[in-house]
Protein backbone atom coordinates (compact mmCIF):
# COMPACT_ATOMS: atom_id res chain seq x y z
CA UNK A 1 0.00 0.00 0.00
CA UNK A 2 1.35 3.44 -0.87
CA UNK A 3 1.99 5.92 1.91
CA UNK A 4 -0.84 8.50 1.95
CA UNK A 5 1.60 11.03 3.37
CA UNK A 6 4.15 10.66 0.57
CA UNK A 7 2.89 13.76 -1.26
CA UNK A 8 3.48 16.02 1.74
CA UNK A 9 5.98 18.76 0.92
CA UNK A 10 8.59 19.12 3.71
CA UNK A 11 8.34 22.48 5.48
CA UNK A 12 11.59 24.27 6.17
CA UNK A 13 10.21 26.21 9.14
CA UNK A 14 9.64 22.90 10.93
CA UNK A 15 13.05 21.52 9.92
CA UNK A 16 11.43 18.54 8.22
CA UNK A 17 13.69 15.82 6.82
CA UNK A 18 11.78 12.55 6.61
CA UNK A 19 13.49 9.22 7.22
CA UNK A 20 12.70 6.88 4.32
CA UNK A 21 15.40 4.18 4.43
CA UNK A 22 13.76 1.03 5.82
CA UNK A 23 17.03 -0.46 7.07
CA UNK A 24 17.63 2.51 9.38
CA UNK A 25 13.99 2.58 10.45
CA UNK A 26 14.33 -1.06 11.51
CA UNK A 27 17.58 -0.35 13.36
CA UNK A 28 15.99 2.46 15.33
CA UNK A 29 12.98 0.36 16.34
CA UNK A 30 15.30 -2.50 17.28
CA UNK A 31 17.36 -0.13 19.46
CA UNK A 32 14.21 1.03 21.26
CA UNK A 33 12.98 -2.58 21.57
CA UNK A 34 9.47 -1.67 22.79
CA UNK A 35 7.38 -4.16 24.74
CA UNK A 36 3.63 -4.44 24.12
CA UNK A 37 2.51 -2.48 27.20
CA UNK A 38 5.29 0.14 27.29
CA UNK A 39 4.26 3.78 27.48
CA UNK A 40 6.01 5.32 24.47
CA UNK A 41 5.92 8.87 23.14
CA UNK A 42 7.09 9.75 19.65
CA UNK A 43 8.10 13.36 19.12
CA UNK A 44 7.63 14.51 15.55
CA UNK A 45 6.18 11.39 13.89
CA UNK A 46 6.10 13.20 10.55
CA UNK A 47 5.02 10.76 7.85
CA UNK A 48 4.85 7.84 10.26
CA UNK A 49 8.04 6.06 9.19
CA UNK A 50 8.80 5.01 12.77
CA UNK A 51 5.21 5.29 13.99
CA UNK A 52 3.94 2.33 12.00
CA UNK A 53 6.60 -0.22 13.07
CA UNK A 54 6.34 0.99 16.68
CA UNK A 55 2.59 0.37 16.63
CA UNK A 56 3.22 -3.16 15.36
CA UNK A 57 4.84 -3.81 18.74
CA UNK A 58 2.74 -1.59 21.03
CA UNK A 59 -0.85 -1.53 22.22
CA UNK A 60 -0.79 2.26 22.19
CA UNK A 61 1.56 5.03 21.11
CA UNK A 62 1.49 8.68 22.13
CA UNK A 63 2.74 11.25 19.61
CA UNK A 64 3.33 15.02 19.44
CA UNK A 65 3.27 16.57 15.96
CA UNK A 66 3.33 20.33 15.31
CA UNK A 67 2.41 20.14 11.59
CA UNK A 68 -1.39 20.19 11.35
CA UNK A 69 -1.48 18.56 7.92
CA UNK A 70 0.71 15.68 9.05
CA UNK A 71 -1.25 15.31 12.28
CA UNK A 72 -4.52 15.14 10.36
CA UNK A 73 -3.16 12.53 7.95
CA UNK A 74 -1.75 10.44 10.78
CA UNK A 75 -5.11 10.64 12.55
CA UNK A 76 -6.79 9.30 9.44
CA UNK A 77 -4.25 6.53 9.03
CA UNK A 78 -4.19 5.16 12.60
CA UNK A 79 -7.07 4.47 14.98
CA UNK A 80 -7.26 7.02 17.84
CA UNK A 81 -7.24 4.30 20.48
CA UNK A 82 -3.89 3.11 19.07
CA UNK A 83 -2.27 6.45 18.25
CA UNK A 84 -3.01 9.15 20.82
CA UNK A 85 -2.02 12.23 18.87
CA UNK A 86 -1.34 15.74 20.18
CA UNK A 87 -1.06 18.48 17.56
CA UNK A 88 1.21 20.71 19.63
CA UNK A 89 4.68 22.19 19.80
CA UNK A 90 7.03 19.76 21.58
CA UNK A 91 8.83 22.77 23.09
CA UNK A 92 5.67 23.69 24.99
CA UNK A 93 4.05 20.29 25.50
CA UNK A 94 3.28 19.22 29.09
CA UNK A 95 5.03 15.87 29.38
CA UNK A 96 3.77 15.51 32.95
CA UNK A 97 0.35 14.69 31.53
CA UNK A 98 1.54 11.35 30.15
CA UNK A 99 2.20 8.11 32.07
CA UNK A 100 5.34 7.76 34.15
CA UNK A 101 8.21 5.50 33.09
CA UNK A 102 7.67 7.05 29.67
CA UNK A 103 9.91 6.01 26.81
CA UNK A 104 10.55 8.79 24.30
CA UNK A 105 11.68 8.43 20.70
CA UNK A 106 11.94 10.84 17.83
CA UNK A 107 13.68 12.34 14.83
CA UNK A 108 14.22 15.80 16.30
CA UNK A 109 14.37 18.82 13.98
CA UNK A 110 17.90 20.22 13.86
CA UNK A 111 16.70 23.78 14.39
CA UNK A 112 15.14 23.11 17.82
CA UNK A 113 17.10 20.10 19.06
CA UNK A 114 19.11 21.83 21.81
CA UNK A 115 16.24 23.80 23.40
CA UNK A 116 14.05 20.70 23.18
CA UNK A 117 16.64 18.60 24.99
CA UNK A 118 16.75 21.17 27.79
CA UNK A 119 12.94 21.20 27.89
CA UNK A 120 12.88 17.42 28.28
CA UNK A 121 15.56 17.59 30.98
CA UNK A 122 13.01 19.29 33.25
CA UNK A 123 10.88 16.10 33.16
CA UNK A 124 13.73 13.61 33.64
CA UNK A 125 12.11 11.84 36.60
CA UNK A 126 9.15 10.79 34.43
CA UNK A 127 11.24 9.10 31.73
CA UNK A 128 12.52 5.55 31.51
CA UNK A 129 14.71 6.24 28.50
CA UNK A 130 14.94 8.35 25.35
CA UNK A 131 16.15 7.52 21.84
CA UNK A 132 16.66 10.41 19.44
CA UNK A 133 17.95 11.02 15.97
CA UNK A 134 19.84 14.28 15.88
CA UNK A 135 22.49 15.99 13.86
CA UNK A 136 25.68 13.99 14.41
CA UNK A 137 27.51 17.08 15.61
CA UNK A 138 24.90 17.57 18.36
CA UNK A 139 25.17 13.95 19.45
CA UNK A 140 28.96 14.24 19.55
CA UNK A 141 28.57 17.25 21.84
CA UNK A 142 26.13 15.39 24.08
CA UNK A 143 28.44 12.42 24.68
CA UNK A 144 31.79 14.27 24.65
CA UNK A 145 34.16 14.05 27.60
CA UNK A 146 36.17 16.87 29.20
CA UNK A 147 39.13 18.34 27.34
CA UNK A 148 37.80 17.32 23.93
CA UNK A 149 36.78 19.74 21.15
CA UNK A 150 33.06 18.80 21.23
CA UNK A 151 32.73 19.14 25.01
CA UNK A 152 30.64 22.06 26.19
CA UNK A 153 27.56 23.32 28.02
CA UNK A 154 25.26 20.72 26.44
CA UNK A 155 27.61 17.90 27.50
CA UNK A 156 27.76 19.03 31.12
CA UNK A 157 24.08 19.80 31.55
CA UNK A 158 22.87 16.50 30.10
CA UNK A 159 25.54 14.27 31.64
CA UNK A 160 24.56 15.47 35.09
CA UNK A 161 21.17 13.75 34.68
CA UNK A 162 21.69 11.11 31.98
CA UNK A 163 23.98 8.34 30.89
CA UNK A 164 24.41 8.84 27.15
CA UNK A 165 25.48 6.56 24.32
CA UNK A 166 25.83 7.22 20.62
CA UNK A 167 24.45 4.13 18.89
CA UNK A 168 25.00 4.61 15.15
CA UNK A 169 25.25 7.17 12.35
CA UNK A 170 22.54 7.75 9.73
CA UNK A 171 23.74 9.17 6.36
CA UNK A 172 22.00 12.00 4.47
CA UNK A 173 20.78 9.58 1.79
CA UNK A 174 18.42 7.96 4.29
CA UNK A 175 16.20 11.07 4.28
CA UNK A 176 13.90 12.99 1.98
CA UNK A 177 14.92 15.71 1.37
CA UNK A 178 18.57 14.94 2.08
CA UNK A 179 20.05 17.12 4.83
CA UNK A 180 23.51 18.60 4.38
CA UNK A 181 24.85 16.73 7.41
CA UNK A 182 24.97 13.25 8.88
CA UNK A 183 22.66 12.28 11.72
CA UNK A 184 23.18 9.92 14.64
CA UNK A 185 21.06 7.94 17.08
CA UNK A 186 21.66 8.60 20.77
CA UNK A 187 20.30 6.81 23.84
CA UNK A 188 19.68 8.73 27.07
CA UNK A 189 19.16 6.79 30.31
CA UNK A 190 18.12 8.92 33.31
CA UNK A 191 20.37 8.52 36.33
CA UNK A 192 18.62 7.36 39.51
CA UNK A 193 19.54 10.76 40.85
CA UNK A 194 21.42 13.67 39.35
CA UNK A 195 25.12 14.01 40.07
CA UNK A 196 25.38 16.22 43.18
CA UNK A 197 21.61 16.30 43.81
CA UNK A 198 22.11 18.68 46.73
CA UNK A 199 23.17 21.43 44.32
CA UNK A 200 20.28 23.48 42.99
CA UNK A 201 19.54 23.31 39.29
CA UNK A 202 19.59 27.11 39.08
CA UNK A 203 23.07 27.40 40.59
CA UNK A 204 24.47 24.59 38.45
CA UNK A 205 22.96 26.05 35.29
CA UNK A 206 24.26 29.52 36.15
CA UNK A 207 27.84 28.38 36.66
CA UNK A 208 27.93 26.17 33.56
CA UNK A 209 26.34 28.84 31.36
CA UNK A 210 28.71 31.53 32.59
CA UNK A 211 31.75 29.29 32.14
CA UNK A 212 31.02 28.32 28.56
CA UNK A 213 29.99 31.80 27.52
CA UNK A 214 33.72 32.50 27.91
CA UNK A 215 34.99 29.17 26.65
CA UNK A 216 38.44 30.46 25.66
CA UNK A 217 38.95 32.24 28.96
CA UNK A 218 40.34 30.81 32.16
CA UNK A 219 37.83 29.95 34.85
CA UNK A 220 39.03 32.94 36.85
CA UNK A 221 37.94 35.26 34.05
CA UNK A 222 34.91 33.33 32.75
CA UNK A 223 33.36 33.12 36.21
CA UNK A 224 34.42 36.54 37.46
CA UNK A 225 30.81 37.73 37.75
CA UNK A 226 29.94 34.79 39.99
CA UNK A 227 33.07 33.70 41.86
CA UNK A 228 36.41 35.12 42.88
CA UNK A 229 39.63 33.24 42.22
CA UNK A 230 39.87 32.39 45.92
CA UNK A 231 36.39 30.82 45.81
CA UNK A 232 37.45 28.60 42.91
CA UNK A 233 40.60 27.54 44.74
CA UNK A 234 38.58 26.82 47.88
CA UNK A 235 36.41 24.49 45.77
CA UNK A 236 39.56 22.52 44.97
CA UNK A 237 39.84 23.69 41.37
CA UNK A 238 42.65 25.51 39.58
CA UNK A 239 41.27 28.89 38.38
CA UNK A 240 43.78 28.81 35.53
CA UNK A 241 41.97 25.91 33.87
CA UNK A 242 39.57 26.47 30.99
CA UNK A 243 35.87 25.54 31.09
CA UNK A 244 36.29 22.48 28.86
CA UNK A 245 38.79 20.96 31.32
CA UNK A 246 36.20 20.36 34.06
CA UNK A 247 33.82 17.45 34.49
CA UNK A 248 30.34 17.42 35.99
CA UNK A 249 31.62 16.84 39.53
CA UNK A 250 33.95 19.86 39.32
CA UNK A 251 31.11 22.05 38.07
CA UNK A 252 29.03 20.81 40.99
CA UNK A 253 31.73 22.01 43.39
CA UNK A 254 31.76 25.41 41.70
CA UNK A 255 27.97 25.56 41.94
CA UNK A 256 28.22 24.86 45.68
CA UNK A 257 30.72 27.68 46.01
CA UNK A 258 28.38 29.95 44.10
CA UNK A 259 25.48 29.04 46.37
CA UNK A 260 27.60 29.92 49.40
CA UNK A 261 28.29 33.33 47.87
CA UNK A 262 24.84 33.87 46.38
CA UNK A 263 24.27 37.01 48.41
CA UNK A 264 27.01 38.86 46.59
CA UNK A 265 26.46 37.64 43.02
CA UNK A 266 23.17 37.41 41.08
CA UNK A 267 22.27 34.21 39.30
CA UNK A 268 23.56 34.31 35.73
CA UNK A 269 20.68 34.78 33.29
CA UNK A 270 20.87 33.01 29.95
Amino acid sequence: MSNPLSSHRPRRRFGQNFLVDRSYIDRIVAAVAPERDDAVLEIGPGQGAITAPLLERLDRLYAVEIDRDLARSLGERFAPERLVLFCEDALEFDYAGLPEALRVVGNLPYNVSTPLLFRLEAFTSRFRDMHFMLQREVVDRMVAGPSTPAYGRLSVMLQRRFELERLFVVPPGAFRPQPAVHSAIVRLLPRKEAIAPDVSDAAFRSVVSAAFSGRRKTLRNALSSLLQGADIIAAGIDPGLRPENLGVIEYSELARAFERNRDRAPIHKE
